[in-house]
């Protein structure tokens, strides 16, 4: 499949929260609950908190096809000169286990290197069938925390990290 990878801007907002609506509750129905989604997607993926993840410096990659439908993105931000987090990466369903996350996160890493870091961690849900992923691409468990994210819901998750060469 052909497809580009490309920074996101404002006005790629409506197509990232389209994508993550579709996503979430078929990425973790088996891992929380239904409430527990819906309260996450209107938390991070509304247009008024994408908005302001731009705002504050959050890097977005979209990998699109051809004609311009979003088939996976990426959020990273550096945490201190050095060390930098991946805060989301998502691909469409029916593209996963294709080649388009790894290839999202090779453009992640190379942005940090080029801006001088050293090293990629983030959260993933101790559940998730993605942390498989993860480790498959040079990704190691770090730690595991529980984070109360507050209306009685909790993430409990894998801080996971890898060195960037």
């Amino acid at each position: 499949m052909n497809h580009s990878i490309r920074k996101a801007t404002a006005s790629d907002i409506r197509s990232i929260s389209e994508l993550a609506h579709e996503v979430w509750p078929k990425a973790y129905a088996d891992v929380i609950t239904t409430e527990q989604i819906h309260f996450m997607l209107e938390w991070m993926y509304s247009s008024s908190s994408l908005e302001q993840q731009l705002k504050t410096g959050i890097e977005f990659l979209l990998a699109e096809d051809e004609e311009g439908h979003l088939l996976g993105f990426a959020a990273y931000r550096c945490l201190k000169s050095s060390h930098w987090k991946l805060d989301k990466l998502y691909v469409r369903s029916d593209l996963q286990m294709k080649g388009i996350g790894k290839q999202l996160v090779e453009h992640v890493m190379a942005g940090i290197k080029q801006s001088g870091g050293t090293h990629l961690e983030f959260q993933v849900n101790r559940r998730n069938k993605a942390v498989g992923f993860y480790q498959r691409i040079g990704f190691h468990i770090l730690r595991e925390e529980d984070f109360d994210i507050g209306h009685g819901f909790y993430m409990n998750d894998y801080i996971m990290g890898c060195p960037i060469q």
